[in-house]
């Protein structure tokens, strides 16, 4: 750990303070003579649409890069970051979008990693077990120091970067989208450890693009547009309507607009859907529903629930080993769901699209360039053949005008996917699966990680396919999306359909329940008195039952 008594501190100096701050990639401007402070225990919020330039400003501030001008102050002290290790010993921390912890290691391991107290481990580990206890009981960060950071939730993971940010003494933590991969009661949870940090007189930063985040946790935002920082206000003296507008630089509608669907004939029919793993363990249970032509058909539920299993076996590729019994039929085509046909390709070839939850792992192959990825999946269609061969010319011809009408920056369909914002690899997706207009439309975390301007544009889009007379099976965590984009909603809990119900005849509320589990006939017994022994005994299934005779 390192030594906070000899960081340099102003009580009146702010925590942070950035001065003409400017980077450049090549011919791209990531940031143009930047300036702004951050009071020393608030929480700040960055917002900005995806490559406004964000992260490129706070991975400069965290040593990751270095600006071609500029002056950074840490509690009003001039310092030159070179590197991570400077600004880890000047008490800043940073929590990546995408974390940066070994897979196999514990939870204990991966908080000493990189500051080991000399060439012996079991003295650290011992000594980071009792800090560790310590700052996870004063911060409402509890976690298993012995397990393995691959037995953990996505939350429990965010939790461990925190911790290892304030192992180092961490009097500034930087937050990049912390809630982009988190549950709601994930990230409930997230600002309560935020208020906490800031109650110890921590300062926190939060890069973000959802306005109610930054509503309700920060006490002041700055708005970055294309590079440059375009106004930095208290947050009770703004709107979200007013922060939207800044960072898109025109007016945004934030309330999803479409006329009541036209539901037609059913295009996927799926009866009694089940599978199980590689190691046994049941995903989907009993799983049936209808998509209609012309219909958005919303599933919610918390991440784990069996949505990514039943999007992986409709999209042709579920795990390996995986045992799967039931029905799916495609415009009255029975599906095959086992055999040699039930691929993917031949999944597209029967008129489904996928835009996966994942883009960079499922979505895009992060080192191949935007106009490959364009094509994905779609390679042999004619338009991008000339007999025998690939007719490249018309696949970047055909990105460059994809890139146009889907706003995907920058214009440059030669650079590698991992050089675009998430919001802008999102958009290379999402053009290639809705321009191949297919029947169904699986869209699985349509917005994760996108900021406010995409989500706007992609909703549009989502409507527009419907409108077209398209079914979309949409999957989000995010309540208010699925509320706002759905024509019939169902939930999904421990791998079953908890319930469906209609946008304007449910709340958040009452979907919340069903997330958790709670049925219809769990609340009705509840309202009746029944004890819940008798109501489980009255509620086993029939093998279950059967075998207790």
């Amino acid at each position: 750990m390192t030594d906070k008594a000899k960081r340099p501190e102003t009580a009146s100096s702010p925590a942070i303070e950035l001065r003409g701050i400017s980077k450049s990639f090549g011919p791209v401007q990531a940031n143009k003579n930047i300036s702004f402070k951050v009071a020393r225990g608030t929480v700040h919020g960055i917002i900005g649409e995806n490559g406004a330039g964000k992260s490129t400003l706070m991975s400069i501030l965290y040593g990751f890069y270095k600006p071609d001008s500029g002056e950074i102050l840490v509690n009003g002290q001039p310092l030159n970051v070179t590197d991570s290790l400077t600004a880890i010993r000047a008490g800043i921390g940073m929590v990546f979008q995408h974390f940066k912890l070994v897979q196999n290691f514990t939870v204990l391991e991966n908080i000493i990693l990189g500051v080991e107290d000399g060439k012996l481990l079991r003295p650290s580990l011992a000594k980071a077990r009792g800090v560790l206890k310590q700052l996870a009981a004063e911060y409402q960060l509890n976690v298993d120091p012995d397990e393995t950071i691959e037995e953990l939730s996505v939350g429990h993971q965010q939790r461990v970067e925190i911790l290892k940010a304030l192992y180092r003494q961490a009097d500034i933590l930087i937050l990049d989208e912390p809630t982009g991969v988190l549950t709601p009661a994930e990230a409930d949870h997230l600002f309560r450890i935020l208020e906490g940090l800031k109650a110890e007189g921590k300062t926190i930063i939060l890069i973000t693009h959802k306005l109610r985040e930054i509503m309700e946790i920060t006490d002041n935002v700055s708005v970055m547009r294309r590079g440059e920082m375009v106004a930095s206000v208290k947050t009770s003296e703004t709107s979200p309507e007013q922060l939207a507008e800044l960072m898109v630089g025109r007016k945004v509608l934030l309330n999803v607009k479409k006329s009541p669907a036209k539901p037609a004939q059913p295009v996927l029919e799926v009866r009694d859907l089940q599978l199980a793993d590689d190691e046994g363990v049941q995903r989907l249970r009993n799983v049936s529903f209808d998509i209609h032509a012309g219909e958005i058909f919303g599933i919610a539920g918390v991440s784990g629930n069996g949505q990514t299993q039943l999007l992986e076996l409709l999209g042709g590729y579920p795990e390996k080993g995986s045992t799967i019994t039931g029905s799916i039929r495609m415009n009255g085509q029975e599906l095959d769901l086992t055999g040699t046909r039930s691929d993917a390709a031949t999944r597209r070839a029967r008129g489904i699209g996928h835009i996966p939850e994942d883009r960079q792992s499922e979505g895009l192959i992060m080192d191949f360039a935007a106009w490959e990825n364009s094509a994905f999946g779609y390679h042999h269609a004619a338009q991008y053949n000339s007999g025998l061969f690939m007719n490249n010319n018309a696949i970047q011809q055909d990105a460059q005008e994809k890139m146009e009408r889907f706003d995907i920056r920058p214009r440059d369909p030669h650079l590698a996917a991992r050089n675009f914002s998430g919001g802008n690899q999102q958009k290379i997706v999402v053009a290639r699966e809705i321009e191949r207009n297919p029947d169904l439309l699986l869209v699985g975390q349509p917005t994760r990680g996108v900021d406010i301007g995409a989500i706007e544009f992609i909703h549009k889009r989502i409507i527009e396919l419907r409108d077209a007379g398209k079914a979309i099976l949409l999957v989000s965590v995010e309540l208010d999306e699925i509320l706002a984009l759905s024509d019939r909603i169902a939930v999904m809990f421990d791998g079953r359909i908890m319930g469906e119900r209609l946008p304007s005849e449910t709340t958040t509320g009452e979907l919340g329940l069903l997330m958790a589990g709670v049925t219809d006939t769990e609340r009705h017994d509840a309202s009746e008195g029944i004890p819940p022994e008798a109501k489980h005994v009255q509620e086993l299934p029939d093998e279950q039952a059967g075998g207790a005779g």
